[in-house]
């Protein structure tokens, strides 16, 4: 039997999608393709207009947002079974190792801490995790996961990415040491 090449075509295409599926591959393409997140332009910055935010300490202790006066703020919404989400996860672990003493790390999330304890000591991360008590302030809210913010001190929002990135990139640490001085 002669294998035309529409053939060998079609099997070929078959197994990209299906490897673009199957979940470990989908992630490592996600990765593959996530880029730098951009800062939003000074004058498209938004302040936030109500900080009065509760959130529910998963592996820390609760946090009125509002307690967060004169600090730079990373908020992630995030959930472990979203493959773009954990697809950034490793740049954002790397990011927090040199940053977690001066850059206030919030991963929120809707699941128990059951199940993302479970996903962090099979990855090995510490994040700082909260469920929502109540809702976040109206800059911060999407309808998509991953979502992530940077604040600067006056909480305005300097970074608004939607989707995943690569964190631990040279454009995001000089943006943090900016922020930070």
């Amino acid at each position: 039997m002669k294998i035309s090449k529409k053939y060998i075509t079609n099997i070929g295409f078959v197994l990209i999608i299906g490897l673009m599926i199957y979940p470990p591959t989908k992630v490592y393409f996600i990765r593959l393709i996530s880029s730098s997140p951009n800062v939003v332009k000074v004058e498209k910055q938004k302040l936030l207009s109500d900080l009065n935010w509760d959130l529910k300490g998963l592996n820390v202790k609760d946090l009125n947002f509002e307690s967060l006066d004169n600090s730079v703020v990373f908020v992630s919404f995030w959930a472990t079974w979203c493959a773009p989400c954990v697809a950034e996860m490793p740049s954002m672990n790397e990011l927090y190792k040199d940053y977690k003493d001066k850059v206030e790390f919030i991963f929120v999330t809707n699941e128990n801490w059951k199940v993302v304890s479970g996903f962090y000591t099979k990855k090995g991360y510490e994040f700082p995790t909260y469920n929502q008590l109540n809702k976040p302030p109206n800059e911060l809210e999407s309808s998509s996961i991953p979502a992530t913010f940077i604040l600067n001190k006056d909480k305005k929002i300097v970074v608004e990415k939607r989707g995943p990135a690569n964190w631990n990139s040279s454009t995001t640490r000089e943006l943090l040491n900016n922020l930070l001085k």
